[in-house]
């Protein structure tokens, strides 16, 4: 029988209740996560979007970012979308004075790179390993990938607009990141080909 994976939501803001729905369409259990003791109890977890600042600081106040750190150093799989690439990012560009992340991806990225919430638009995006279809993506005060280090897998670029060639989907061993919400779509490939990843990392354990 194929595994049935705990996949955490972190529940401090954002497209919570998306998320979950379009993971267990994809097989997995899910859980809200707020307090540590929740993430111990996850195999994988999803970073939502929402604001990045404000993640970071609710993390903190929370007492989840350190446990978030030392979970994601441990090998938990994790998949940001939006806020929640930023939050993987280990550098940050025009972000907050003292903003903090809980990194993990050799990557920097730029804070509201696409523009002000007036600038959201949506995008067809083709991923690496998703289908020859591309995805039809919604970007919200999205950031974008500047640059990344020798480990990271680019899967995507934005394919449109003044911004064409845009690294807008990454991935790095168990962590995966999105500038765009698929959850706010009908197609949930993203969050299939991170229940997969989940499950191929309960194997290994």
């Amino acid at each position: 029988m194929t595994a049935v994976p705990t996949i955490g939501v972190l529940a401090l803001q954002g497209d919570v209740r998306e998320h979950a729905q379009a993971l267990e369409g994809a097989g997995a259990a899910t859980l809200r996560v707020r307090r540590p003791e929740e993430l111990e109890r996850v195999d994988g977890l999803v970073i939502p979007g929402g604001e990045s600042t404000t993640m970071w600081k609710l993390a903190r106040s929370f007492d989840l970012l350190e446990p978030l750190r030392k979970r994601v150093e441990a090998g938990l799989p994790v998949y940001g979308s939006c806020a929640g690439m930023i939050m993987l990012a280990d550098r940050i560009q025009d972000g907050m004075a003292g903003q903090e992340t809980i990194g993990g991806i050799d990557m920097t990225v730029r804070r509201n790179a696409f523009g002000r919430q007036v600038d959201s638009f949506e995008s067809r995006v083709r991923l690496t390993g998703m289908g020859d279809t591309p995805f039809d993506a919604v970007f919200i005060r999205a950031p974008w990938v500047e640059s990344v280090g020798a480990g990271v897998e680019v899967l995507g670029r934005a394919e449109g607009g003044p911004n064409v060639g845009r690294i807008v989907a990454v991935r790095q061993g168990r962590l995966l990141a999105t500038s765009f919400h698929p959850e706010l779509t009908g197609d949930h490939r993203v969050h299939h080909y991170f229940a997969d990843l989940v499950r191929r990392a309960m194997e290994e354990e």
